[in-house]
C-alpha cells in the first residue's frame, strides 16, 4: 500500500489552484469536471518531480454529501488553520521562505530553528495550514 492522494478542503478551487500553481510552484496532475456527479471537479496538484503523491484541493460539498451545519463547522476549522496540515521539506528553508515571501505567500511563523530542523509556516487561501521544513541530516 501507499499514498497516492491527501485532501484539502477549499473555499475556491481556482483561487486555490492560483496559488498552489502560481505561488508555490506546484503542478496540475488532475483537472477534471465529472457533470454526472453534479459537475463535480476533482482537482490535484502536487511539486514538480513528486508524480506518486498529490494534493486534492476539494471544495465544499453541499447536501446531501455535507449538511450545511458541517459544512460551517469545517468552515470555522480552516479559518483558524485546524482542518490539515500540509507539510512540505526543502533542501534550503530560509531561502525559500524568501522565495516564497517574493511570490506573495504570507508567512505565520517565519523560519526557526528546532530539534528537527529549520522550520516556518504559512496559509492558503482557504486557511489550510503549511510548514516548510529543512530536516536535520540525522532526523526523519
Amino acid at each position: 500500500m501507499q499514498i497516492s492522494t491527501a485532501q484539502l478542503w477549499v473555499h475556491d478551487q481556482d483561487q486555490a489552484l492560483a496559488f498552489y500553481t502560481q505561488k508555490l510552484g506546484m503542478e496540475v496532475r488532475s483537472d477534471v469536471t465529472l457533470p454526472e456527479l453534479g459537475d463535480f471537479r476533482w482537482l490535484t496538484v502536487s511539486p514538480p518531480g513528486q508524480d506518486e503523491v498529490a494534493i486534492t484541493l476539494m471544495a465544499i460539498p453541499g447536501p446531501p454529501v455535507m449538511d450545511s451545519a458541517t459544512a460551517d463547522q469545517v468552515r470555522d476549522l480552516m479559518g483558524k488553520g485546524f482542518a490539515g496540515t500540509v507539510f512540505l521539506t526543502t533542501d534550503d528553508c530560509r531561502a525559500s521562505y524568501e522565495e516564497l515571501k517574493s511570490r506573495g505567500v504570507e508567512f505565520t511563523e517565519p523560519p526557526e530553528e528546532r530539534p528537527y530542523g529549520i522550520d516556518c509556516g504559512f496559509r492558503d487561501p482557504s486557511g489550510n495550514a503549511l510548514r516548510l521544513t529543512e530536516l536535520r541530516e540525522d532526523f526523519g
